[in-house]
């Protein structure tokens, strides 16, 4: 079991099983996936895409051309200054996307999960919990306990939320401040109104025909 970009799962979907209850959502502003530029989106005719980011990526694609634009894609690696000298604009996700917004506030132009609730009323969910369809269920089920159990200490517990932000503090050099916040717009648990959003954005932005299927 593994967490993988919802547009990887739409694209393996007849290997692979959807594990319930976990996801990696946002309900609203994400803060780590948006897209920069000087420019208006509406005069961006060239846009940087980074490589790591199957999800962002078919999502952006899919937020453009619901405003009606069809600019050029152009595959980059994800550097803000290195992508902007290229293109008209960039999108960035994670740690870059955060450390960009950081530096350079004025060239956030789209936040992408911010987006795609106004598009569509929904929760964006960028990344499931997948398994194999020919997994072992009772050794899904252990890990899947595992994980919800850890995510349970996460919620409630003042001491493990303080560990993993300091962690995550070296690790990405932003402030405990911006991280508290940052834990706030990135949603670990997937509820029917997640799923929904999931359901929507597997169809119209990866093209997936069939319905997902569910580990249990």
């Amino acid at each position: 079991m593994a967490p993988i970009p919802a547009a990887d799962y739409a694209k393996n979907s007849s290997e692979l099983v959807l594990v319930p209850d976990l996801a990696i959502s946002s309900r609203g502003e994400v803060g780590s996936v948006l897209l920069f530029s000087s420019k208006p989106l509406e005069l961006m005719k060239t846009i940087a895409l980074p490589s790591d980011s199957a999800s962002s990526v078919a999502l952006l694609k899919h937020l453009v051309s619901k405003r009606g634009l069809n600019p050029t894609y152009s595959e980059m690696g994800p550097d803000l200054e290195g992508m902007l000298a290229s293109c008209d604009g960039c999108l960035l996700i994670g740690d870059r996307a955060l450390e960009g917004a950081r530096a350079h506030p004025e060239l956030v132009k789209m936040d992408l999960g911010s987006e795609w609730l106004d598009v569509t009323g929904h929760p964006m969910v960028f990344g499931v919990f997948a398994a194999r369809r020919d997994s072992d269920v009772d050794l899904v089920r252990t890990a899947y306990d595992a994980l919800i159990s850890r995510l349970e200490a996460f919620e409630s517990d003042t001491n493990v939320r303080n560990d993993v932000i300091i962690a995550s503090g070296v690790k990405s050099s932003q402030s405990s401040e911006r991280l508290e916040r940052y834990f706030g717009e990135v949603i670990n648990r997937m509820d029917s109104e997640d799923m929904d959003g999931l359901e929507l954005f597997l169809k119209n932005a990866c093209a997936m025909t069939s319905e997902p299927i569910m580990a249990w």
